[in-house]
């Protein structure tokens, strides 16, 4: 099943297209990268860019949501350092 908004994708292009929310942060981030270059190059069709761009857009969420989480675990952390002095 092919990743919501990229159904207009030719087949190639989602070999290996997984959905966001699995994603490790690394993986998200080398995945936007890659969009970013494509989008860049402009070789793509109007279409295509507009769904690299919704992909990107999505990429760009889950990577902000491992950041805060990240920031979060540590402010825990920190606080809980804090509290055993």
């Amino acid at each position: 099943m092919r990743p919501a908004g990229l159904a207009a994708l030719p087949e190639w292009a989602l070999m290996s297209t997984p959905e966001v929310e699995s994603l490790s942060y690394e993986q998200a981030r080398e995945e936007l990268q890659n969009v970013v270059r494509r989008l860049e190059t402009g070789a793509a069709t109007l279409e295509e860019s507009m769904l690299l761009w919704e992909r990107g857009e999505a990429l760009a969420a889950r990577c902000q949501q491992w950041l805060d989480g990240a920031r979060e675990r540590l402010a825990k952390a920190q606080q809980a350092t804090e509290g055993e002095q």
